[in-house]
């Protein structure tokens, strides 16, 4: 049931971000005087809309998507033609017949009365603030959601009481199926284990030091290999001293994906520490946002690097790395596992809200890349028809053309038949190869 409840959670929670992405369009369009015809949340067969003023409010079938329909987003062609047609053959005479379908299909919707609402009549940096509200209402939403994770949740943060006591001393070299053995000779149990340690004591000193967190425990018991060391707990209010011998052994040295690289050896004690939410202020939402667009934007550039591995897990059976790339309908499974673990609430909410905040960091990154159709795209050309106007005016030459969106149409199609071959891609892949997180 929890893995259906979750499934629904992120397909609303989809829904909402598409919408407000789109919002974010539209209240600029409408705030420059643009005509906007449509508000749609999805693509396909309309199954809800209302004419709200000159906007048609609506929802698709398909909510893979939205858009607003803005009038006057292609320019007419130079001559100041709507309806252009070519019988030309060749790729030359398909891509020109590309062009002017794009152009005909755009400019058919515009009125006489539209003069001077048009997208394209626009200074270059209203339409550039209409593009870019888009994503940056995106970005706005994983901002907040990362704040309500960070001042009503918290962050689990280790402290010095233990949470479990490890049973054997295992280096990380040895086999996957030995790491969490829990029966060996005496002479391999972890110090922890062979002074007594219980969960729920607090390491309160260690070697005459005063602990004050578990990054300090950490440092200390790292650069006491190979010694005899006094430690002091707290037991339910009860002080006890202990001498605790720490270990030398094999840690593992951990990439980006969490796969081993290697190893190194190092003091180890045998102890996990508990691991409370302690709750931030709301600027640690900025910093978890600054991590997360630097690694969301890693992980956007090494899409085309990992699509090996994701046909590999499709038609071999390879199992999927954590960071393979993950449509929708993988993060839906992923929300009904989080809402299925055996854990307490807190842990579920938090880790679905980081999920969908880390989803509106995607869509904020993927909508900026400048190609058509994406947002990224008209932005693009936005910009290089203000840098024209620049130098024409500089140079006392007359203003150039608006910019032909148009004639990237060719482009934008070759785009969205990439786009939709990853998604095609990583919705089978989703289906028949998941990634699973536990």
């Amino acid at each position: 049931m929890w893995m259906a409840i979750g499934i629904v959670l992120f397909a609303v929670g989809l829904l909402f971000s598409i919408a407000w992405h789109e919002l974010g369009h539209l209240t600029f369009a409408k705030l420059f005087n643009v005509r906007t015809s449509q508000y749609m949340v999805g693509f396909g067969k309309t199954i809800w809309s209302k004419q709200m003023g000159e906007t048609e409010v609506g929802i698709k079938a398909i909510p893979l998507g939205g858009y607003i329909r803005m009038i006057g987003m292609v320019p007419p062609d130079a001559k100041g033609r709507q309806r252009i047609t070519t019988t030309a053959l060749g790729p030359a005479g398909f891509f020109r017949q590309v062009i002017e379908d794009s152009r005909n299909g755009d400019r058919s919707q515009v009125l006489p009365t539209d003069d001077g609402r048009q997208f394209y009549q626009l200074h270059p940096f209203k339409r550039i603030v209409i593009m870019f509200a888009g994503p940056f209402m995106n970005l706005v939403l994983a901002v907040v959601l990362f704040g309500i994770v960070m001042t009503t949740i918290g962050v689990p943060t280790p402290n010095t009481t233990v949470q479990s006591v490890s049973a054997c001393v295992v280096p990380a070299s040895a086999p996957l199926a030995e790491q969490n053995k829990t029966e060996c000779p005496q002479d391999q149990w972890t110090p922890a284990r062979t002074i007594g340690l219980e969960p729920g004591d607090r390491i309160t000193e260690f070697a005459g030091t005063p602990i004050a967190d578990w990054d300090q425990l950490t440092r200390l018991i790292r650069a006491a290999a190979g010694q005899t060391v006094p430690i002091v707990i707290d037991r339910g209010g009860q002080s006890i001293n202990k001498d605790v011998s720490i270990v030398l052994t094999q840690r593992g040295v951990y990439d980006s994906r969490g796969e081993m690289t290697g190893t190194f050896e190092t003091g180890f004690l045998g102890v996990g520490p508990q691991t409370p939410y302690v709750t931030q202020g709301f600027g640690s939402a900025f910093d978890r946002t600054g991590q997360f667009i630097g690694a969301a934007t890693h992980a956007v550039i090494q899409i085309p690097a990992r699509i090996p591995a994701l046909w590999e897990a499709i038609f071999n059976g390879k199992e999927r790395d954590l960071n393979s790339p993950v449509g929708i309908v993988g993060a839906g499974r992923i929300s009904g596992e989080i809402l299925s673990m055996d854990t307490q609430a807190k842990d579920k909410l938090a880790l679905f809200l980081t999920l969908l905040a880390g989803f509106n960091m995607s869509l904020f990154l993927l909508n900026l890349l400048p190609l058509l159709p994406l947002d990224g795209g008209h932005i693009f050309g936005a910009l290089i028809e203000w840098i024209k106007r620049g130098w024409a005016k500089l140079a006392r030459r007359p203003k150039p053309a608006p910019f032909d969106v148009a004639k990237l149409m060719p482009v934008a199609y070759v785009v969205a038949l990439l786009f939709i071959g990853l998604t095609a891609l990583t919705l089978v892949a989703d289906v028949v190869n998941p990634v699973k997180l536990f």
